[in-house]
């Protein structure tokens, strides 16, 4: 369905490199108010306090590709928790995806987005003060999205996400960002990208947001080799992982 994934030996600051070892996954189940809700979750071998990230996907629902990721972030040594907003259904088509994300309660999903950080926060194996958020697409607005409403928040990565326009909501933003955008994105062009990542500084917001030539929506994670650009995929791969190694990094005290 997707591109290969290319697993980065990137130092993170965690336990000093990646981990050898296929980390262990389970789905897992948690409340998002008056409901249970399900999640993939993928975690180290090692033990101790970890960082943990929410990994949210892309319109077509939690799939094969989502949980890769989630995969590939655990053995880079985070506690990773892929969301599924939709809640069963996942789409292979474009019209089905279009279907589920116009279907997709946005209260709900916020709900949902806030209850798997609670739960993260509430594993014995995470560390509380190091939960990042990562998505793509349609999971990358809901990353900026819980990064505007959970101020515990510690990093936010946001591969071409819808963005906030609204400077008071901006100013609550306490997660540090990190952006991935395609200059030929039509959904969300490079001026509004440019203009987000200013009024972000502006408000105080630690944001890095790059623009990639020749690249549209989806250009990291496509399954259409017209869309898919390796170069840029790679570098903003590359990106994310130096972000969040440093972003959730162990803190003192």
């Amino acid at each position: 369905m997707r591109p290969a994934l290319a697993l980065v030996t990137l130092a993170l600051g965690l336990s000093g490199h990646a981990l050898a070892v296929d980390p262990r996954t389970e789905t897992v189940t948690y409340s998002s108010g008056a409901e249970r809700v399900s999640g993939y979750l993928a975690q180290p071998e090692a033990g101790g306090k970890r960082p943990a990230l929410v990994v949210i996907h892309e319109w077509w629902g939690q799939n094969d590709w989502v949980r890769e990721k989630a995969r590939a972030f655990a053995a880079k040594g985070y506690v990773a928790l892929a969301v599924d907003l939709y809640r069963g259904p996942a789409a292979s088509d474009p019209d089905t995806a279009h279907q589920l994300m116009r279907g997709l309660p946005e209260d709900r999903a916020a709900r949902d987005l806030e209850a798997a950080f609670a739960y993260l926060a509430s594993r014995p194996d995470v560390d509380a003060r190091r939960i990042g958020a990562v998505g793509w697409c349609m999971g990358g607005g809901y990353s900026l999205a819980l990064a505007l409403e959970e101020p515990r928040l510690a990093a936010a990565v946001v591969y071409y996400g819808r963005l906030a326009t609204d400077a008071a909501a901006i100013r609550k933003i306490r997660a540090k960002l990190l952006g991935n955008f395609g200059e030929e994105d039509k959904g969300i062009p490079p001026d509004s990208v440019r203009a987000f990542e200013a009024q972000a500084r502006k408000e105080g917001v630690s944001a890095d947001f790059k623009i990639y030539p020749g690249a549209g929506h989806g250009f990291a994670s496509s399954s259409d080799p017209a869309v898919f650009r390796p170069d840029a995929a790679r570098d903003a791969d590359a990106r994310t992982d130096a972000f969040l190694a440093k972003a959730l990094a162990p803190r003192g005290g």
